[in-house]
């Protein structure tokens, strides 16, 4: 069974795709990086986009710095959590609400 803070992690993840407005790309990439860690996925394990796909380069980057900066896998689920919550709190949080965007 999964630890508390990994639910409050994956709540936080539904919780993200109930903000009533869309949020930034610099925070949408911050949102990846902290969910692929957070989840333990390895960067060494994932694909490198090509050379002509610039929004699936711009998540790696995302990804590969936070790892860089030697984020684990318990603090990117703490600080996705925070993020979501910094999030609902400037752009909204509906909880009967469907994401236009995702």
């Amino acid at each position: 069974m999964p630890d508390a803070l990994y639910q409050n992690f994956l709540a936080a993840k539904d919780d993200s795709e109930k903000l009533s407005s869309e949020p930034s790309n610099d925070d949408k990439l911050k949102l990846y990086a902290l969910y692929k860690i957070g989840k333990g996925d390895k960067i060494e394990d994932a694909k490198k986009p090509g050379m002509f796909d610039m929004q699936r380069k711009y998540m790696y980057n995302a990804w590969q710095e936070e790892v860089k900066a030697g984020t684990a896998k318990a603090d990117a689920q703490k600080k996705y959590i925070e993020k979501v919550n910094e999030l609902a709190t400037k752009l909204n949080y509906q909880t009967n609400y469907t994401p236009k965007h995702k």
